[in-house]
């Protein structure tokens, strides 16, 4: 689910020199190694090594630089300085891993959108295409190491969900005095409308589930940061499998917990058995997720079929969207439409299933 690079590497590396060097304040910067892999459609990723001498001898680091999108719009209003904020704000206020984020770039002259350079976590990421539980170097684990890489995962999303989120991450509350799922809400509303016209199958489907998730939302259950994109697709595992880093918080917010666990399992299922496969052995079903976070946590998350029905109908919002940026990238129709097709056939199941 990508779009190739339009950028040159030596112009990129180039520019990203001259800038690294001001900002350094280094006569001497050399940046090594530029990588511009096909970029995700939240925001444009390099990957570079810069060495430079510093006042106290020479230094090196390898760094990642994340554009904000140029060619594509995926979300209303993407906003990459908004990641770096939040990963700053997580690495200064919590215990909770992110990449430090070493400089934040607003003006987009250099490279015609805001960016940010953090420094690159040492790690792996359990990969989304194709899916972790079909190929990949999950896939080679021991049984026993494919749990526990996953256990810890769901224990990280524990503990970011017992940060107070009013030390320190004021700025993710809602505004208007509107509680936070309601503003969640409004919000997404707001979303369906921008991108109805990418709703090209089964638009019955993503109407009535908005219907319901505005109708038969739960009770308030509790506030915490909601990290908005929780997965192990997000998680970089160090090589004893702890979790090195959380990464990917464009979408992060103030809200009930409920909205990440809908999530994590919605988008489990979408790698797995909404592709008529089987998890990895060792990896726990939804139950057990449930029951494991609910453990991790020390509470019990009330309406989670509501939550997975509102996590797939985000999914299919972004899969619709994504599969028109993917058809007129030239990728086959019948394939980019898959993509959606999964999500809603999922999204209307869980409807079916919290409707009765």
């Amino acid at each position: 689910m990508t779009v190739a690079t339009r950028r040159e590497v030596e112009q990129t590396g180039r520019l990203l020199t001259g800038w690294l060097a001001r900002r350094l304040g280094a006569d001497d910067v050399v940046v090594s190694d530029l990588k511009l892999p096909d970029a995700g459609f939240s925001n444009e990723t390099a990957f570079c090594e810069v060495d430079w001498t510093g006042p106290a001898g020479p230094e090196h680091r390898s760094y990642v630089l994340r554009i904000q999108p140029t060619a594509h719009q995926l979300f209303v209003e993407p906003n990459a300085l908004f990641q770096a904020r939040m990963m700053r704000a997580l690495g200064t206020a919590t215990d909770i891993p992110v990449p430090p984020v070493p400089f934040v770039e607003p003006d987009p002259e250099l490279f015609g959108a805001p960016f940010y350079v953090m420094e690159r976590v040492p790690g792996r990421i359990p990969p989304d295409v194709p899916s972790w539980h079909r190929r990949g170097w999950t896939t080679e684990l021991p049984i026993a190491e494919r749990g526990r890489l996953y256990d810890n995962g769901l224990a990280a999303l524990a503990r970011l969900h017992a940060v107070d989120w009013q030390a320190g991450f004021e700025f993710l509350g809602p505004d208007g005095g509107r509680d936070p799922l309601t503003a969640y809400l409004d919000r997404l509303t707001d979303w369906y409308t921008w991108a109805r016209a990418d709703v090209a199958h089964d638009a019955d489907v993503v109407a009535a589930a908005l219907e319901y998730v505005r109708r038969a939302r739960p009770a308030p259950e509790g506030e915490g940061i909601v990290w908005g994109d929780a997965r192990p697709g997000n998680i970089i595992f160090a090589d004893d499998l702890s979790v090195a880093a959380l990464i990917d918080w464009e979408t992060t917010t103030i809200g009930p917990p409920g909205i990440d666990l809908g999530w994590w399992l919605v988008f489990e299922d979408y790698l797995s058995e909404a592709q008529g496969r089987p998890r990895l052995e060792g990896v726990p079903g939804r139950e057990a997720t449930i029951a494991r976070y609910e453990e991790l946590a020390g509470r019990t998350v009330p309406g989670i079929a509501y939550y997975e029905v509102l996590a797939a109908l985000v999914l299919s919002l972004i899969t619709s969207r994504l599969t028109r940026l993917l058809i007129e990238g030239g990728l086959a129709e019948d394939v980019a439409t898959e993509y959606t097709t999964r999500v809603t056939g999922m999204l209307r199941r869980r409807l079916d299933r919290a409707d009765n």
